[in-house]
């Protein structure tokens, strides 16, 4: 559970894994990642929007149980206010790949960010997973500088942008 004490009433978040009953406020705080962070993520805002309600659910349903694939929200009852997902790596038992970061702007600084990575984390190492990666899109320092802040170490590894070819996105690593 994490606080945020930058607001004038004390609010708290429960960090937990996203359940079935969650779609709803999954999909809503999906369109709010695309549209506050267009670049961060790999669909835009008019493809999720256009996407019907039901794919939402069975999405949420697909990863609210098993080892392969895993989402994180944070909930301070009511509108979700992050999230955080793991999945496997194709070539690498021993690592989960974290991806879909989100913390809604009211909640950045709050310490709310490291609770999702860790609530991957603790899910990865229990499915047998020991590392983590994840990719930042180069030249967002931002970001760049939480993960590391997190224990994250740049490996040097620079990927192209699954979609956009002018942009570059580079590694990051550590032990779950």
């Amino acid at each position: 559970m994490t606080t945020d004490m930058g607001s004038p009433a004390l609010r708290l978040a429960e960090i937990r894994r996203v359940r079935p009953e969650d779609a709803a406020r999954m999909r809503a705080l999906r369109l709010e990642m695309l549209a506050d962070a267009p670049l961060a993520f790999l669909e835009t805002l008019a493809d999720a929007a256009a996407r019907p309600h039901n794919e939402f659910a069975a999405r949420v349903a697909y990863t609210s149980a098993g080892a392969g694939n895993a989402q994180f929200v944070a909930d301070p009852g009511g509108r979700l206010v992050g999230h955080a997902g793991g999945t496997t790596h194709p070539n690498e038992p021993g690592l989960t790949v974290i991806y879909a970061v989100y913390v809604t702007p009211a909640w950045r600084g709050s310490g709310l960010l490291g609770e999702l990575i860790d609530g991957v984390a603790a899910w990865s190492r229990a499915c047998g997973r020991p590392e983590l990666l994840l990719e930042v899109v180069v030249g967002n320092d931002r970001a760049y500088r939480a993960y590391q802040r997190l224990g994250f170490k740049d490996t040097g590894v620079r990927v192209p942008h699954p979609n956009i070819p002018a942009l570059t996105e580079l590694q990051m690593r550590r032990t779950a």
